[in-house]
């Protein structure tokens, strides 16, 4: 904004116009682009993810420097668009979270490098609005200079910033702790966590605070992500205590109940694409006594992908660990409904009339009663499942299981 001066009837006024507005809308649209290109890497194993910031920050630059070049209303136009999908996609990504992206499931802190971003897409689409109401006024290119260096002072710190952040990739995630743990190679040619037995699994109790930090090799979005699901499973789970009601919405027993735990799955649960969602759990785990059952956890169920996908080894890093039952053999009962009637021979055959499906489900427990082998604690035994390759078991107490899940 510059301060003009005008002759009226003899008197000098002070004019205030907005000089280089669309320049500067400009500049600070090309910064904000620019820290979406840096973040593409970041966030290089989440391919939608990456691919919307290379198209977000793309047409960031490309639109600002148009407008700042002098193309006038048009590139106003484009400017305040891309603007507002950014500040909008921002806002979301830090209140409620957007489903459908990788990566952006969960609320996280607003922090340094993505409120930048955020400032300056906020500062583009203002001064990009009031050019298409008003059209641009170009003022001295020397009166670009302050702007322009500030832009591109607070846009290379942000881009500093982000690129210090720790974030996990598609080899499982970095862990800096190298004498408390490592990573060892998994069966897909990547990497999985190995954490140190003394640091995690610990015992959980509901009744206390959450509070699952000092693991090695945890991010604080993985941490913050794996508490926010524990706090919403405690929140919502108990709705599905009753057990002689959840068959109306839609969950059946698949007749464990011999194992001291009986699984209820929703099918319709499993095939939606609801994601760790403590609402539409894909099964619930009761512990039984006698006839009675007592709901102690949600197994959610990872539908579709991969016990190997970096997504899923990424979201809750060392903290949680997914499993499959790729051993377990299953039936029809009298009602027509599935039901595991056993487990695969030493020669991988189910019994008769019975066989293996949906043993390559990723699947992870959330309990909502006290657990000594932690929250995303898997059950004992036989139904414990198998986890990728031959992967220490970090949801199992001391001992630490291999691969077939003990």
């Amino acid at each position: 904004m510059t301060i003009n001066t005008a002759k009226t009837d003899g008197r000098t006024e002070r004019v205030t116009t907005w000089a280089n507005r669309a320049q500067i809308a400009g500049l600070a649209t090309v910064g904000a682009g620019a820290i979406h290109l840096a973040a593409t890497g970041i966030h290089a194993e989440y391919q939608l993810l990456a691919r919307i910031f290379v198209i977000l920050g793309a047409v960031q630059v490309i639109s600002g420097l148009a407008l700042a070049l002098g193309a006038g209303r048009p590139a106003a136009a484009v400017v305040a668009v891309v603007n507002i999908v950014a500040v909008g996609g921002w806002t979301l990504t830090r209140t409620v979270g957007i489903r459908w992206i990788w990566g952006l499931q969960v609320a996280e802190w607003p922090q340094f490098a993505d409120t930048v971003c955020a400032a300056l897409s906020a500062i583009g689409l203002v001064l990009a609005v009031i050019v298409l109401l008003r059209g641009a006024r170009h003022g001295s290119s020397a009166g670009l200079v302050a702007p322009g260096a500030l832009v591109g002072v607070v846009s290379v710190a942000a881009m500093l910033t982000g690129a210090t952040q720790v974030h996990s990739h598609a080899d499982g995630g970095h862990i800096h702790d190298e004498t408390a743990a490592a990573t060892i190679p998994g069966s897909d040619g990547g990497h999985v966590y190995a954490v140190d037995p003394s640091k995690w699994p610990r015992p959980f109790d509901p009744s206390q605070p959450i509070d699952l930090s000092g693991v090695p090799g945890v991010t604080p979005e993985q941490q913050a992500r794996a508490e926010t699901l524990v706090a919403s499973t405690l929140r919502e789970l108990p709705q599905f205590a009753d057990v002689t009601k959840v068959g109306d919405l839609g969950f059946k027993s698949i007749g464990d109940a011999n194992t001291g735990f009986e699984h209820y799955i929703n099918f319709a649960y499993i095939l939606d694409d609801a994601f760790l969602d403590p609402k539409k759990p894909e099964s619930l785990v009761y512990q039984v006594h006698g006839d009675e059952r007592t709901l102690v956890a949600a197994m959610f169920a990872a539908s579709g992908m991969s016990i190997t996908e970096p997504k899923l080894i990424d979201w809750g890093g060392p903290l949680m660990q997914w499993h499959v039952h790729g051993d377990l053999c299953w039936s029809l009962d009298a009602d027509r409904q599935p039901i595991v009637v056993g487990s695969k021979d030493a020669a991988g055959s189910c019994p008769a009339k019975s066989i293996n499906v949906f043993g390559d489900v990723p699947m992870v427990h959330v309990w909502i009663k006290p657990n000594a082998c932690g929250p995303f604690a898997a059950l004992d035994g036989p139904s414990a499942g198998q986890v990728a390759g031959n992967e220490p078991r970090v949801d199992q107490c001391a001992g630490h299981q291999h691969g077939s899940g003990g």
